[in-house]
C-alpha cells in the first residue's frame, strides 16, 4: 500500500502555514511598505512591517524598498551574500543554491539551468503541464462552480513538479504534504525536520533506479550530472530537489492565484484578455508585479556599502522588499491599480542578479497554459455573486485564499 494513503491532508497543513504568513488576517501591507519607502530607500525598521515570524533574526531589519535599492542589492551579490538561508532553510533543505554565493552557486546553478531552459519548456508543457491542467479543469468543467484555489491553482503545481522530478503518481499525495511541512519549519520546527527527513527517503527509494536507468526528469538529471569530474552524492541530490519540491510549487500556486483574483475582479481586463490572447503575456507580467507571490528575500551585506545613498555596515540583515519595489511610484504610475494594459516594464517579483528565480520560464509557461485551459473549458467564467469579498492576503508570502467562481456549464 502506498504510503500517502497514510498522508493526511495537504489542505491541513496548507491552511497552517497560510495563516502563519498572515493569509485571512493581513489584507494590505502595501500602504506601510509606500509609507516606509517615502521615509527613504533603505531604512532600518520593525521585522513585523515584512514578516510575521522573526525565525533566525531579531526585531528589527535594515530593509530595501525602492526598485532602484532592491535592484541595486540583488544584483550584487559580491556585497550582499545569500548564506544567511543556511540557517533557515539550509536546516531543512540541505546546502542548496538558495545560500550559494559566487563562485559555488553558479557551478551548482548550471546542473539545473538546462532543465529550465525555453526549449525545455516547450517539451514540458506538452507532456506534463498541459495533461496535468487539462486533468483537473475537467473534473470541474460539468459542474457550474468550483473553488480555483483548492481545486486548480494548488494542486496542478505541485503535481507538475513532481512529474518533472520523476516521481511516481502513487507518491504525489505524500509529496505534496511534504513539500507544504518543509516550509513549516519557521513555525514548527519539527514539523520542518520531519519533513526534511521523509523527503529524502521518498527521494532515496527512486534515486537508485534513476543512477542505472536514466529517465527523462529531473531526478535523472542530477543522478547522471557530474561537478569537477565527479557525480553529485545523494545529499547534494535530495538538497536539490527539497528546493524544488516548495519552490516549484509555491510560485506558480500564487502568481496564477493572484492574476486570477485580479481579473475577475475586473471583468472589463478578463474580458479583453480572454478576447484577445496577445493580451495574455502582459496580464502575467501586471500580476506578478501587483501581487508577487512573495513579497521580500533575505540578504546579508558582506561589508560596508552603499546603496541609495544610505551605508549598511557589515554584516547586517537586509531585507530586500520585492513587493515594495513593484509598487514604486516613481516607476508606475497609480501603481496600487491592476491593470494589464499597463506598458511593460521589468518587475522585481523574480529577483534580479545571480540569484534570478531559476523557475521564472516555467511559472510563466504554467500560467499561460492555465488561463488558455480555463478560458477555453469553463466559458462565461466569473466570480461567484454569493462569494463575498474575494481578495489576496497575507505578509510574506500572498494569495487569496479562495477563488470561488461560477461559469456556464
Amino acid at each position: 500500500m502506498s504510503a500517502s494513503l497514510h498522508a493526511p491532508p495537504a489542505g491541513d497543513v496548507f491552511d497552517a502555514f497560510n495563516r502563519s504568513q498572515g493569509m485571512g488576517s493581513v489584507a494590505d501591507p502595501y500602504p506601510g511598505f509606500a509609507e516606509l519607502r517615502r521615509k527613504a530607500p533603505v531604512l532600518e525598521a520593525p521585522m513585523s512591517a515584512f514578516s510575521p515570524l522573526a525565525f533566525g533574526g531579531g526585531t528589527t531589519t535594515w530593509a530595501a524598498l525602492s526598485f532602484e535599492a532592491v535592484s541595486s542589492v540583488l544584483r550584487d551579490g559580491a556585497a550582499f551574500s545569500s548564506a544567511g538561508y543556511g540557517r533557515t532553510m539550509g536546516l531543512v533543505m540541505g546546502h542548496t543554491i538558495l545560500e550559494m554565493d559566487e563562485p559555488e552557486h553558479h557551478r551548482y546553478r548550471v546542473l539545473l539551468r538546462e532543465a529550465f531552459t525555453l526549449g525545455a519548456m516547450r517539451r514540458w508543457e506538452a507532456t506534463i503541464v498541459r495533461p496535468v491542467i487539462e486533468a483537473h479543469v475537467a473534473r470541474i468543467a460539468g459542474r457550474g462552480r468550483a473553488d480555483l484555489v483548492r481545486e486548480v491553482t494548488f494542486p496542478f503545481p505541485v503535481e507538475v513538479i513532481a512529474r518533472m522530478i520523476g516521481i511516481p503518481e502513487e507518491d504525489h499525495a505524500l509529496f505534496h504534504r511534504l513539500a507544504v511541512e518543509l516550509i513549516s519549519i519557521a513555525f514548527d520546527p519539527p514539523r520542518g525536520l520531519a519533513a526534511s527527513a521523509g523527503l529524502g527517503d521518498l527521494f532515496a527509494r527512486h534515486l537508485a533506479r534513476r543512477r542505472a536507468e536514466p529517465a527523462d526528469d529531473l531526478l535523472s538529471c542530477l543522478a547522471t550530472a557530474e561537478l569537477d569530474g565527479a557525480r553529485l552524492g545523494d545529499e547534494e541530490i535530495f538538497a536539490f530537489l527539497r528546493l524544488l519540491a516548495p519552490a516549484g510549487a509555491e510560485t506558480t500556486y500564487r502568481s496564477s492565484s493572484n492574476l486570477l483574483c485580479g481579473l475577475l475582479r475586473s471583468p472589463e481586463q478578463l474580458a479583453l484578455v480572454r478576447r484577445e490572447r496577445a493580451w495574455l503575456p502582459r496580464a502575467i507580467e501586471e500580476g506578478l508585479r501587483w501581487e508577487a507571490p512573495l513579497t521580500s528575500i533575505q540578504r546579508t551585506a558582506a561589508r560596508d556599502v552603499e546603496v541609495a545613498g544610505v551605508t549598511l555596515p557589515a554584516g547586517v540583515a537586509v531585507q530586500v522588499v520585492l513587493g515594495a519595489a513593484n509598487r514604486d511610484e516613481t516607476r508606475w504610475p497609480d501603481p496600487d491599480r491592476f491593470d494589464v494594459t499597463r506598458p511593460a516594464r521589468a518587475h522585481a517579483a523574480f529577483a534580479f542578479g545571480p540569484h534570478t528565480c531559476l523557475g521564472k520560464h516555467l511559472a510563466r509557461m504554467e500560467t499561460r497554459a492555465l488561463l488558455a485551459c480555463l478560458f477555453e473549458r469553463l466559458p462565461g467564467l466569473r466570480l461567484d455573486p454569493e462569494a463575498g469579498d474575494v481578495a489576496v492576503t497575507g505578509l510574506t508570502f500572498r494569495a487569496p485564499l479562495a477563488l470561488p467562481v461560477v461559469w456556464d456549464a
